[in-house]
């Protein structure tokens, strides 16, 4: 949520939450299903390194919302005063 316009790498966002990636693709799919957001793939023409194409998930209108309310409802929640310091 620090740029919720933007596209997310799922590798990053891994990175960056400090989850395995076996806990956060699950958790995308089923945002994804839930239409919290929609994804797409990096264009090839515009990778300068040799790999391939990653892909990117970028939050919907109704993604944006819904997370906003968890993370407002997390923020008052004493479970998870610790983790809600970086966001408040």
């Amino acid at each position: 949520m620090t740029d919720p316009a933007d596209h997310h790498w799922g590798y990053d966002t891994a990175k960056r939450a400090g989850v395995r990636s076996g806990v956060l693709y699950p958790m995308l799919t089923r945002m994804l299903d839930e239409g919290w957001l929609t994804d797409g793939w990096e264009d090839p023409a515009e990778i300068k390194e040799k790999r391939p194409p990653r892909r990117y998930y970028e939050l919907t209108d109704k993604g944006r919302t819904e997370l906003g309310a968890l993370l407002a409802d997390a923020q008052t929640d004493v479970r998870f005063g610790k983790l809600m310091e970086g966001f408040a």
